[in-house]
């Protein structure tokens, strides 16, 4: 088997609204009831929240991760050029999953005030000095990288954001293409699988993606909300490029970013 790397084999409705109860006017009749009902909606509306406010560039650069915020691996903080992908650049067969073509290519989706990208790479394996040739081969390559792009946004624009890749999960979940330049991705299948806890709203999916010789291999994409801000999470798996094999999504990565969103 040819253990060729896909380069990019991994890089994966409207808003949901906030419901703002409006009481009707209390009459003059002094009526108890109505009274109660008007306090009751009052205090819901006034508990209602307002979208955040966007992070500054230099609190978006803050916010990002830094070697000392991971377990293992190593973070990059300069992203390399082949990884740092413009929006613009980042082309879809079908309109609709451009959202999704997007997040897979480490790259932001919508409007944002400001971006912060940063890049992870899994500490390699030692290979079983037992194994034969090929499996001491995938083992050498066993390394998950994420790309980690945070982007925040102005007037509920995460939100909307959110809910858009959310709807393009569901529409493009038969499968899609993406292109950079001259490299086409195709996506056969798009699955949403457990999203993380502790966001403000959470997706998470698992993308397979057509690889090399015929393998289909599974990339992953994470996206979470914290208040006005996305943090995007594309990743893929080097030895499951080559073998189509399962993989793990270094699910302290996104644990690690939450909490400096706070």
């Amino acid at each position: 088997m040819s253990l060729t790397t896909v380069r990019r084999a991994g890089l994966a409705a409207s808003a949901a609204a906030l419901a703002l109860l409006v009481s009707a006017c209390g009459s003059d009749s002094g009526d108890k009831a109505d009274d109660g009902k008007t306090a009751q909606a009052d205090k819901t509306a006034s508990a209602a929240p307002a979208s955040a406010e966007p992070l500054t560039a230099a609190e978006l650069d803050k916010a990002a991760l830094t070697q000392a915020d991971v377990k293992s691996g190593k973070l990059f903080a300069k992203v390399p050029v082949q990884d740092d992908i413009a929006q613009a650049k980042v082309k879809t067969d079908k309109p609709e999953c451009a959202p999704l073509g997007r997040l897979q290519a480490g790259t932001y989706d919508g409007q944002p005030a400001a971006t912060a990208k940063r890049s992870w790479l899994a500490d390699q394996k030692k290979p079983d000095p037992k194994a034969g040739l090929e499996k001491a081969m995938i083992a050498s390559i066993d390394r998950d990288k994420v790309i980690v792009t945070l982007a925040t946004y102005a007037d509920g624009g995460a939100e909307k954001t959110f809910a858009g890749l959310k709807t393009a999960a569901t529409a493009c979940a038969g499968g899609y293409s993406w292109t950079v330049g001259s490299d086409t991705t195709k996506v056969g299948k798009v699955t949403p699988t457990a999203a993380p806890e502790g966001a403000d709203e959470a997706l998470a999916l698992t993308l397979l993606v057509d690889a090399d010789e015929g393998v289909k291999a599974p990339a992953k994409a994470v996206l979470v909300r914290k208040g006005a801000t996305l943090a995007y999470f594309s990743g893929y798996n080097m030895a499951s490029a080559a073998t189509g094999g399962d993989w793990d999504f270094p699910a302290e990565l996104v644990q690690a970013q939450l909490a400096k969103l706070g």
